[in-house]
């Protein structure tokens, strides 16, 4: 079986995580503040709070924010659950934005005409949740041009965008953004085997949410509410949640990051090699926007229907049967039952659903060969052709 994507381990990676083992501190310690920092350097950005994964992130995020009951986060349909779920978890309610037809990424035409009626109707958006879908940045400058008029913050999902580049600047610079979130589960384009990470430029942003990852307590005597009682002396100041990140993670994270840049451009010339060996089938490439540059986490061909005999699913189970492991990123999130109880329905956002109708990940990976890239292009036209 050829996966849709795996994690590359070298000796380096379990050397580093050893060191941990062989150290002090296997929880906190010295290693996941270097993680933030080299992070944080990385992108651009002042500040990084490390975490045990991207949906914690965006829990913390959102709360930091001041996301709560009465409150309404929008974002993409095309995601993963936990780009809404982080809504919920702060008492707030959900809205998605249709997709754009060539990025597969939140629309912003859709969200300004969104917006102009949310305006009217009173119920504009606190937080807005962009995706950076397959590591593709969204149109950020618009999205931010239309907080500043709208009044909304801005959480940058960029789970699958760590190493990509936007408008002459790397993602996570949160030029654009109060908050953006990068994912390092081993599927992920770097990976710390499983973990997060929430960047900010706003010094009261990060210390809200490195406070909420640990149980709200601190042992800062400026934060307490009288001095220490003495040296063993913490304070619990808010309903905060155990989400830290652990060192033996922290250091795998550390030592991927040497690796960020070539991971990110051997799937871009991956990519590429796609490109033309898919350019007479019957799918559709992706598409790139110039403005970015895509971290490129998976690569989707979404097929043309008219110009096939098979189904979507016969053609993906084809490809499955062939040990090509292919994938499906995403199922719309309104589609699903829970939010469906809600009183979201199909035919709610046409364009995601009809994504989901058509779209398939295939296999890429840093480690993946021609010969095993090659296979996949065979399989598929082979399931195209039934």
């Amino acid at each position: 079986m050829i996966p849709y994507g795996r994690q590359d381990i070298t000796q380096a990676d379990i050397d580093a995580v050893t060191e941990v083992l062989r150290s002090d501190f296997l929880t906190q310690g010295p290693v996941v503040p270097r993680f933030e920092r080299a992070v944080a350097e990385y992108c651009g950005a002042k500040h990084a709070v490390a975490v045990n994964s991207a949906t914690s992130a965006l829990h913390i995020g959102c709360l930091a924010l001041g996301l709560g009951s009465g409150d309404w986060l929008w974002t993409t349909p095309i995601t993963f659950v936990a780009s809404a779920n982080c809504a919920l978890y702060c008492g707030a309610q959900v809205d998605f934005v249709d997709i754009d037809p060539r990025s597969y990424n939140l629309s912003t035409d859709a969200l300004e005409e969104k917006l102009k009626i949310a305006e009217r109707e009173g119920r504009l958006p606190k937080v807005v949740v962009p995706v950076h879908l397959c590591g593709q940045p969204c149109e950020m400058e618009r999205i931010h041009e239309l907080g500043q008029r709208y009044g909304f913050a801005i959480i940058e999902d960029a789970s699958h965008a760590v190493g990509g580049r936007y408008k002459d600047g790397p993602v996570g610079d949160c030029r654009f953004s109060d908050i953006t979130v990068f994912s390092f589960h081993p599927v992920k384009i770097v990976t710390s085997a499983e973990g997060g990470m929430a960047l900010t430029n706003d010094a009261a942003l990060a210390e809200r949410m490195a406070l909420l990852r640990s149980h709200g307590v601190t042992r800062d005597p400026a934060l307490m509410t009288h001095e220490a009682d003495g040296p063993w002396y913490y304070q619990q100041i808010d309903l905060g949640f155990n989400y830290r990140m652990t060192e033996l993670q922290g250091a795998l994270g550390l030592s991927q990051l040497d690796r960020l840049d070539a991971y990110v451009a051997r799937r871009h010339a991956l990519a590429r090699r796609y490109d033309t060996l898919l350019a007479d089938l019957p799918v559709t490439i992706p598409w790139q926007h110039p403005d970015g540059y895509s971290g490129l986490h998976l690569y989707v061909v979404r097929i043309v229907r008219d110009r096939v005999g098979a189904n979507h699913r016969d053609i993906f189970m084809a490809l499955r049967e062939q040990e090509i492991g292919v994938n499906l990123h995403y199922i719309p999130v309104h589609t699903q039952p829970y939010y469906q109880h809600m009183g979201f329905k199909t035919g709610d956002f046409p364009e995601a659903e009809a994504y989901y109708t058509e779209a398939i990940s295939l296999p890429m990976y840093p480690t993946m060969s021609e010969e095993q890239q090659d296979r996949v292009v065979v399989s598929l036209e082979r399931a195209l052709s039934q």
